[in-house]
Parts: C-alpha cells; sequence; structure tokens
C-alpha cells in the first residue's frame, strides 16, 4: 500500500467510524489499570471475575472480552507503578505520531489477537503481548530514543526492544505449536502494521545494495591492462600502453623489443 492509499484508507476509516479516533481511549485504559490494581489489592479475587476466560466468555459473561486489558500483570506496587507510567508514556507519544485513530485501531487489532489466541490456542487471560506490542510500535517508530533505564541509565529504545524481542525469540523456538501460534497471534497488530513495511524496505535496500555493487563493478572495469604484469589504468594511472600487431596490450615497461 502506497502512502497516498494509506492516506485514504484512514481517511474513510475516520469518516465511517469516527467514534475510533476518539483521543486519550489509550490513556483511560491506564487509568483504569491503575484502578484496577487498587481493587486486586483490596479483593484478590475480582481479577478472577475480569480474567480472559472463553469458557466463561461462552457462558455468557462477554465483559471479559474487554475487562482483561485492565487487570496488571504484577502485584508489586513498584513494578504497576513503572508499568502504568511507562504505558502512559508510550500511550501519549504514539498518539501524537500517529493520531488516536491509528492508535486506537492499533490497540483494538491486538485485543483481537489475544482474544483469538484465548480461543484458539489458549493464550490465557494475560495481556502482556498487548502491551508489548506498543512498546515494539514506538521502538520501531522512534528507534534512538532514549530512556532512564531503571532511572539509571540512558538507553536507545532500540537496544531495549531487540533484547525483548530475542528473549521471546528464545521462547518461541522452544514452545511447542499452540503457544508459538498464540504469540504470533497476540501480536497481529505489530505484524499487520510493521511487517509489510519491513518487509518492503528490506527487498528495497538489497536491491539498492545491488545496484550499488553493479555500479561499482562497471565503473572499476579497466581499459587497459598489461598481459605481462596485470597492471591498468586503474591501478597505475600514470602507465602507458600499447598494442602489439598480434592484439596484445604491454605497458611501456613490459613492451617486447621484438
Amino acid at each position: 500500500m502506497t502512502s497516498s492509499e494509506d492516506g485514504k484508507f484512514w481517511n474513510f476509516l475516520g469518516r465511517w467510524l469516527p467514534w475510533l479516533g476518539t483521543p486519550g481511549l489509550l490513556k483511560a485504559v491506564v487509568l483504569l489499570n491503575a484502578l484496577t490494581f487498587l481493587l486486586i489489592t483490596a479483593a484478590p479475587d475480582y481479577a478472577e471475575v475480569l480474567s480472559l476466560d472463553p469458557a466463561k466468555i461462552m457462558q455468557g459473561e462477554v465483559w471479559r472480552l474487554v475487562t482483561y486489558i485492565f487487570v496488571p500483570e504484577t502485584r508489586s506496587v513498584f513494578w504497576i507503578l513503572f508499568a502504568l507510567l511507562f504505558l502512559w508514556f508510550l500511550a501519549t507519544s504514539l498518539e501524537e505520531i500517529w493520531g488516536p485513530l491509528r492508535l486506537n485501531v492499533f490497540y483494538l487489532v491486538g485485543m483481537a489477537g489475544c482474544t483469538a489466541a484465548a480461543f484458539f490456542f489458549g493464550g490465557g487471560p494475560s495481556n502482556t503481548f498487548l502491551n508489548l506490542s506498543l512498546f515494539f510500535a514506538f521502538a520501531t517508530i522512534a528507534p534512538d530514543y532514549e530512556v532512564f533505564l531503571f532511572f539509571i541509565a540512558r538507553v536507545k529504545i532500540k537496544y531495549i526492544a531487540w533484547f525483548m524481542a530475542a528473549i521471546f525469540g528464545l521462547q518461541f523456538v522452544v514452545l511447542p505449536l499452540s503457544a508459538k501460534m498464540a504469540m504470533a497471534a497476540s501480536l497481529a497488530n505489530y505484524l499487520l502494521f510493521f511487517a509489510p513495511a519491513l518487509v518492503r524496505n528490506r527487498v528495497v535496500k538489497e536491491r539498492d545494495t545491488r545496484r550499488l555493487r553493479r555500479f561499482r563493478a562497471e565503473s572499476e572495469t579497466s581499459l587497459h591492462r598489461c598481459v605481462s604484469c596485470g597492471r591498468t589504468e586503474l591501478s597505475d594511472p600514470d602507465l602507458e600502453f600499447r598494442v602489439t600487431g598480434s592484439g596484445e596490450e604491454f605497458c611501456r615497461q613490459h613492451l617486447p623489443t621484438a
């Protein structure tokens, strides 16, 4: 899809489904995560009522299709504070870069992937990959952005993303097929938004590299070469060449005397 076609698609989607462009939806998710953390801290059983449980959904508890995104993945006050602050940062940054429409669609596609993973592959109630997809999205868009890792060291976000991708890549190798499919489905939004562009850029880069190599090879082809010493006008620009009656070419130093 070209940039022009891409723009037309988003304009069309914004006109027909204007609610998708509501600003601040992801920030509301962050705030509800904080509220849910407080509720679960006071009543731990509350988490089970909100989790993404396909069996319970089939029994009519359809609210689980949405409420699982509010269930925090940690019970530590320190880690939840760190996670929610970082999630707020991602929500703010991506909405400024993409606009609310693209960000909301990206998140909704991720939710659909998590739901599919739970129903078809036993992906479980976790929203880890959904939140991780936001991180990978920002790292892809702004790879050189620097963050304070644990408020200690300034690190470019692309290095953190590569490290996390390596960890999940190793897990992907050793996991059974059902778990692999669940992981892929949970990251469907990232793959849908970025994989085509990454593949296209890779193809263009390889094509340009081949063209550059061919250009260099053609530009470095010599017009003269001494059959005796092998030197050319490229290796020694001051050489003078002569062609014998037999058609062989020699530099003046190795020109036959006969």
